[in-house]
């Protein structure tokens, strides 16, 4: 290998897997180090966790409890996108609406909804509704404001090019505005996941106690608290799972936002 060769190599950034992965062994082997000097009514370590992990497997409960879970968030999280976007880009392209609609969208991000859970429930009962309603809820603000964000971020020029061939106001917001609004859609789709992680268990506490939620309570009154970390650990590699799908989905329908940002060298 020749001097320039040596040099080359050495300069070229170490892939983006190889740091993640690195940092999740040192914070596994710390954890399992430190972890099991504490008593295992206060904590757990990641072997006990993956023990505990295989016995919820070979009995059955875990999937079970994956499939009660996965219905209302699924439903729930793609209505939210479904009302969302198009909510986004109406606020977003048309003043009178925004001034209409927008405080309201505002005040609901911030507006503290596991507060409204006991009405929901009187509303829509304690079964698969109201954790729907609950995830839908938790999910539709993010994904609204980020499109509505999105949307006042498209430059002018843009949209002028769109009038000057005279185009209809429907045919600038589906054919300009919505590509352009996209790489922000998806940041907001990215939010919205954890938050629906977080209403879906919020739901499953607060209503009828199934899914995932139920074996959190039922191992922490058992003070079990190995068995009560898997499946947290799983939603936790669920919300994971879900960002790097929407991420490589961002890659492929809006690869120029990769180009644009200088990311695609990384």
């Amino acid at each position: 290998m020749t001097p320039r060769e040596t040099n080359e190599a050495s300069s070229r950034p170490i892939p983006s897997w190889v740091v993640t992965l690195s940092s999740l062994a040192v914070f596994l082997g710390a954890w399992e180090l430190f972890g099991r000097d504490i008593n295992p009514v206060f904590g757990s370590y990641p072997s006990a966790i993956a023990i505990a992990f295989g016995e919820l497997v070979a009995n059955g409960k875990l999937v079970a409890a994956l499939h009660d879970s996965l219905r209302p968030f699924l439903l729930g999280y793609a209505l939210a996108i479904v009302v969302g976007v198009p909510l986004g880009l109406v606020i977003g392209r048309f003043r009178i609406l925004e001034a209409a609609l927008g405080i309201y969208i505002t005040a609901g991000y911030a507006m503290p909804l596991v507060a409204l859970v006991p009405l929901l429930i009187l509303w829509l009962g304690l079964g698969f509704a109201v954790k729907v309603a609950i995830v839908f809820l938790m999910s539709l603000f993010p994904i609204a404001i980020n499109t509505w964000l999105g949307v006042a971020a498209v430059p002018k020029t843009l949209i002028e090019v769109g009038k000057s061939f005279v185009a209809s106001d429907m045919t600038i917001l589906r054919r300009i505005i919505l590509p352009a609004t996209l790489p922000y859609i998806l940041a907001g789709t990215r939010l919205a996941v954890g938050r629906a992680v977080v209403a879906m268990v919020i739901a499953e506490f607060f209503t009828t106690i199934s899914g995932l939620g139920a074996i959190i309570i039922n191992s922490a009154n058992n003070f079990d608290t190995a068995r009560m970390f898997v499946p947290i650990v799983v939603l936790m590699a669920l919300a994971i799972g879900l960002n790097a799908l929407i991420g490589a989905l961002e890659r492929r329908l809006a690869p120029w936002q990769a180009e644009l940002s200088g990311r695609e060298d990384r």
